[in-house]
């Protein structure tokens, strides 16, 4: 077999989309959605691998600012259409584009790569560590109530007009970005992209419908959402399907939760990615008929080390050597000082000084948005501490005082 891995042209779009809809089980790509993922794809950050004519596997990288602890937006480079053709598989194809897309990042500038994975145990060995993590809730709306605060009945809720749907949505949501670790700040097209919705995508509901909450003619958050009608012989038993829910202010979430929990002959709210700390579960009356659930979400990788690190805030004061393996990216192996003062400030160069944590790139890539601690990381045998103290110092400092999350996927 001679393949050949290289750069896509915009003339083989089609064809490359191809191999990754047969990867993903052969089924055609709507349309609509087939037409925006097309007006997406950076044809200069995505590669194809060919067998002859045929192209056998893919993978691209879109343009992304993806926030840290601390408010910032990082340059990060949003991995995304990753196929290897079942014909083709076991031959190292995967892990030669990985090689090659890391080493592009790195040109690029760019300290991050990010992904979400269809399957969590395939990017480990890249050095890609499980970030964020999602809930999603099943709400039986016929047994809890929510408990709403002061103000509420103030907000006013109306129907978004088509026009203003992705201003309105694209609005907030650009406010909510700098404070919540793992949220994309998108670049143009990708405001259209929450809002598509194909029929074949309903699954028996209703098209996607959109609310504005608003309070003295300012908005304040929007949620979109599809009903799914049904019914048995004792009558209506619909569900409500959240697609998209945000808001700049309690009362105005609350006002959204509540029209979700009132419209007429729904007996479930469903919303299927939120974050781990979403206030929701404090406005619930029974937390136990919520069918919780949690799942892996944002997939990172540290593609410079030490520009990732210093590119972050850090909660608490923190000064420790790190020993960090990484044999997929070289450049970041070694023994590295990390230092910050707890108020934004941080530095990470290499050091000849003793090593106090050891830990590989992957753990490095878990910790770094602040959703999973280094503490649990060592209780599991992934960081090991070799000066005492150090792990509970890097642990606090490397913490978020909010969740990370991926609000929406890529």
């Amino acid at each position: 077999m001679t393949t050949e891995l290289r750069v896509l042209r915009p003339e083989e779009w089609n064809q490359w989309f191809g191999c990754l809809e047969r990867a993903f089980g052969g089924v055609e790509t709507p349309p609509q959605e087939r037409a925006q993922d097309e007006a997406l794809t950076e044809h200069a950050r995505s590669l194809g691998i060919w067998d002859g004519p045929d192209p056998v596997a893919t993978a691209g990288a879109f343009t992304f600012r993806v926030t840290v602890p601390g408010g910032r937006a990082v340059p990060a480079a949003g991995v995304t259409m990753v196929s290897v053709a079942a014909t083709h598989r076991r031959r190292g194809l995967l892990t030669s584009m990985m090689r090659r897309q890391l080493d592009d990042v790195r040109s690029w500038g760019e300290p991050l790569a990010v992904l979400t994975a269809s399957e969590p145990a395939i990017y480990g060995r890249f050095g890609y560590g499980a970030a964020t993590r999602q809930m999603s809730l099943s709400i039986d709306t016929a047994r809890v109530r929510l408990d709403v605060p002061p103000g509420t009945d103030a907000v006013v809720l109306r129907h978004a007009r088509p026009e203003e749907r992705v201003a309105a949505c694209e609005s907030v949501y650009a406010r909510l970005v700098p404070g919540r670790p793992g949220t994309p700040a998108h670049g143009p097209g990708w405001d259209r992209a929450p809002l598509l919705d194909p029929p074949a995508a309903r699954q028996g509901g209703s098209p996607l419908q959109c609310v504005l909450a608003e309070r003295d003619g300012v908005l304040l958050g929007y949620v979109t959402f599809r009903t799914v009608p049904d019914w048995d012989a004792s009558g209506p038993k619909g569900r409500v399907v959240v697609n998209d829910l945000g808001a700049l202010d309690p009362v105005a979430y609350a006002a959204l939760w509540r029209f979700l929990f009132s419209i007429d002959l729904m007996s479930t709210v469903e919303a299927r990615n939120r974050p781990l700390d979403d206030a929701v579960l404090h406005l619930v009356s029974d937390v136990r008929r919520c069918a919780i659930r949690v799942r892996d979400s944002l997939y990172v990788r540290l593609v410079e080390l030490g520009a990732a690190l210093e590119a972050r805030s850090y909660r608490a004061p923190v000064d420790v050597a790190l020993e960090v393996e990484d044999a997929f990216c070289p450049w970041n192996a070694g023994r590295w000082r990390l230092r910050a003062d707890g108020e934004g400030d941080a530095s990470c160069v290499r050091t000849d000084a003793p090593a106090e944590l050891a830990l590989s790139v992957r753990e490095l890539a878990s910790a770094y948005l602040g959703g999973v601690s280094l503490m649990s990381l060592a209780a599991a045998g992934r960081v090991r501490e070799l000066r005492p103290g150090a792990l509970e110092e890097a642990s606090a400092a490397f913490s978020s005082a909010v969740e990370p999350w991926l609000p929406r996927g890529f």
